[in-house]
């Protein structure tokens, strides 16, 4: 039986979502609820639409000029497996992989969310934390409140916590 993926939208060029062009990917599904949340649309887990897994693998690799893939919300972590098989599959075209999520990296890694550990290995970088209205920072690089952070996926594996990007 064909794996699918409940996804709120896509992007096949944003320049906004990470550095580059990249494939943005919203999935459907979000246990978080941030006040003033940019995708509140993205909550319900039953909304948006069901696609198997391959069909959305096929149109990342057909579509030309990106530089990567950028897992948005909702939030990806509820789809950890299915999420991971994307990931993988653009990894293995050379494309930089970005996830957001409303999850600490620490949360992650102690397995408090089923198959997070699956999808982590094919992160490059995340950007994780709730967004929160108190914090929110127009200036910031890639995220929109002080709070969120952007961690090198890969160190921090290795390293067992996180491994913070500088801003430039």
């Amino acid at each position: 039986m064909e794996k699918t993926i409940r996804i709120a939208g896509r992007i096949k060029h944003s320049s906004v979502n990470g550095p580059g062009v990249r494939y943005v990917l919203f999935f459907q599904g979000c246990p978080h609820h941030c006040i003033e949340c940019q995708n509140p649309e993205t909550w319900d887990p039953k909304g948006g639409e069901e696609l198997p897994v391959e069909e959305i693998i096929r149109e990342i690799q057909d579509t030309r000029y990106l530089d990567g893939l950028t897992l948005s919300g909702g939030e990806p972590f509820m789809q950890a497996e299915e999420a991971a098989r994307i990931a993988s599959a653009c990894k293995e075209t050379g494309k930089s992989v970005w996830c957001y999520t409303g999850y600490t990296f620490e949360e992650l890694i102690q397995e408090k969310v089923p198959k997070a550990e699956e999808l982590l290995k094919t992160i490059d970088v995340l950007v994780d934390g709730e967004f929160k209205k108190e914090e929110a920072d127009d200036s910031l690089l890639y995220r929109g409140s002080r709070n969120q952070r952007l961690i090198d996926v890969s160190l921090s594996l290795i390293n067992k916590c996180p491994q913070f990007f500088q801003e430039e």
